[in-house]
């Protein structure tokens, strides 16, 4: 997850933000995902707080990165 999160950040520093925030987006809610599925002894860094608190934490996260991103309108339109 780390390292799609890298990589969103560098496609968004290469003028392609839409790209790289949907990736961000993308990314925590897989983050969010595998916080449900994994057992808390092979999350790692996933876990922050409680399970309930990461899951809802990362999707809301995600989803919101996603829906504004989609929300602003493309340059020219």
């Amino acid at each position: 997850m780390l390292g799609a999160v890298l990589v969103a950040v560098v496609v968004v520093s290469q003028s392609h933000w839409r790209r790289g925030l949907l990736g961000l987006g993308a990314a925590l809610f897989v983050g969010a995902v595998l916080r449900l599925l994994l057992p808390t002894s092979r999350v790692g860094l996933l876990a922050v707080r409680g399970r309930v608190f990461d899951v809802t934490a990362l999707a809301v996260l995600g989803i919101s990165i996603i829906a504004v991103t989609l929300a602003v309108p493309a340059p020219g339109s």
